[in-house]
């Protein structure tokens, strides 16, 4: 495993505040599960670092919503979301939360240090407010018209319709989600990372050093960097998180995408006491498996907190794909379309399999790509039972009837045996070749190719 000893893999924490579909799974699960089933296959040391995410604004929302507390919101998705994944066979080694004490313990440790070696910029600034509901209002609590394709009802934070990153203040015609009114500006103090002081150091780490990246990750980064980078807040006017562990910041905690990341680090310190050699060993290959919403996060805001602390290794690489639609619609759970991976389970026992091959062979790993339901039941007959279901067939029922299910001992080979073998070895080598640089669309149909060459 060239100069590695070995690997850490993290997949996205799913919001706590919904079940999981088909998009997530084709985005995140399946390939970050395939890989680390293929190193454990070769005998490789290798983490697969799963959890839920429970400090999103998302969760607030989803609460008040539903007339109940943030807990009980996490506490219900978390087991509902954990649950599915065991069913569904994700081989997580540790599925674990971020309101866990641990991952509280370990954000708050990561914050003052850096906090103490004077990493952050304390400022005052305006935010917006809420004077109906008395409350500054978070990111997720803004919606508008996105400036960059003129989306309108992009997110404070995000627009969910071209992928753009934005600032509560860049949104055209803002509105608060609590009452439907048009918010004030009013000041507030918080503590903000210092991105464009790490210009310099993300050019050379991401744009000279990892040109390896997928080109949907390279040029995602490449364009924040060239655009300029500007400070960035870590911490929230909000009462369900971390609280900001320093003085003065009462009623303040830490900005999810602060904490959230961190929860890898805190999920590897809750399944082994040996996790400093996962995080903190540069002979370590860390990568984490992301949708493309994400990019910035991992690739930037994460590292930039690693490098300030000082202590942490880096992501080696970033496989994020694009985005999964269904029947050639955008997923949305706000208008419930999608294919829930809970409901799935129940309506397909034991087709577990089925949804994993579609999902791979369908993989939008460069551009956006397509579920539907006939492509689904065309692979599952004209090629798992067809072609390898059919392949595996005759060869148990000739080894029992000639051998009395007895693998024989190879005879003489003859040419076509000889060729046969040889290009089993081929198609092992590409299969393995594929696997290594992420492309796992590739690997599935030579793996087919196998059971082809048996028909």
């Amino acid at each position: 495993m060239s100069e590695f000893k070995r690997t850490l893999i993290t997949s996205a924490l799913p919001y706590a505040n919904g079940p999981v579909h088909i998009g997530h799974l084709a985005g995140v699960y399946v390939p970050a599960d395939i890989y680390a089933r293929y190193l454990r296959l070769k005998g490789e040391d290798v983490l697969f670092i799963g959890g839920s995410d429970e400090h999103g604004v998302p969760i607030t929302i989803k609460a008040k919503k539903e007339g109940t507390t943030p807990q009980a919101i996490v506490d219900k998705y978390h087991e509902m979301i954990k649950e599915s994944f065991e069913k569904f066979g994700i081989s997580f080694d540790v599925y674990s939360r971020t309101s866990a004490r641990i991952h509280h313990e370990t954000a708050s440790e990561i914050f003052k240090t850096i906090y103490d070696k004077g990493g952050f910029i304390e400022q005052t600034s305006e935010q917006f407010y809420d004077v109906e509901a008395n409350q500054f209002l978070a990111d997720r609590y803004i919606t508008g018209t996105c400036p960059k394709c003129g989306f309108e009802k992009a997110y404070g934070d995000q627009c969910e319709s071209c992928g753009t990153s934005l600032n509560a203040t860049d949104l055209i015609n803002p509105k608060s989600m609590l009452s439907g009114n048009v918010p004030v500006m009013k000041e507030t103090r918080h503590w903000f990372l210092p991105l464009d002081q790490y210009e310099p150091w993300l050019k050379e780490w991401i744009l000279e050093g990892h040109k390896e990246w997928k080109p949907n990750v390279y040029g995602q980064c490449k364009s924040w960097i060239d655009g300029g980078l500007n400070p960035r807040a870590v911490t929230r006017d909000l009462d369900w998180g971390i609280p900001v562990p320093v003085e003065g910041a009462e009623g303040k905690v830490l900005y999810v995408w602060f904490d959230a990341p961190i929860g890898y680090i805190s999920a590897t310190k809750e399944l082994t006491p040996d996790w400093e050699k996962y995080w903190k060993d540069p002979e370590t290959r860390m990568l984490h498996f992301i949708g493309k919403d994400n990019i910035v996060f991992h690739c930037i805001i994460f590292p930039v907190i690693l490098k300030a602390e000082g202590s942490y290794i880096l992501p080696d690489n970033v496989p994020a794909n694009e985005f999964l639609n269904l029947e050639g619609d955008k997923i949305s759970t706000s208008r419930n379309w999608a294919v829930w991976l809970h409901e799935y389970l129940v309506e397909f026992p034991g087709k577990e399999d089925v949804l994993k091959y579609t999902l791979t062979a369908n993989a939008p790993e460069t551009k956006d790509n397509d579920f539907t339901w006939k492509d689904f039941q065309a692979r599952n007959n004209s090629e798992l039972v067809a072609i390898l279901g059919n392949f595996v067939n005759r060869v148990l029922v000739l080894t029992n009837k000639y051998y009395e299910g007895v693998i024989p001992i190879a005879g003489n080979l003859e040419l076509r045996d000889e060729e046969a073998l040889a290009t089993l070895l081929q198609l092992k080598s590409d299969i393995e070749k594929a696997l290594d640089t992420f492309h796992f669309r590739e690997a599935l149909k030579l793996a087919m190719e196998m059971a082809r060459l048996g028909e």
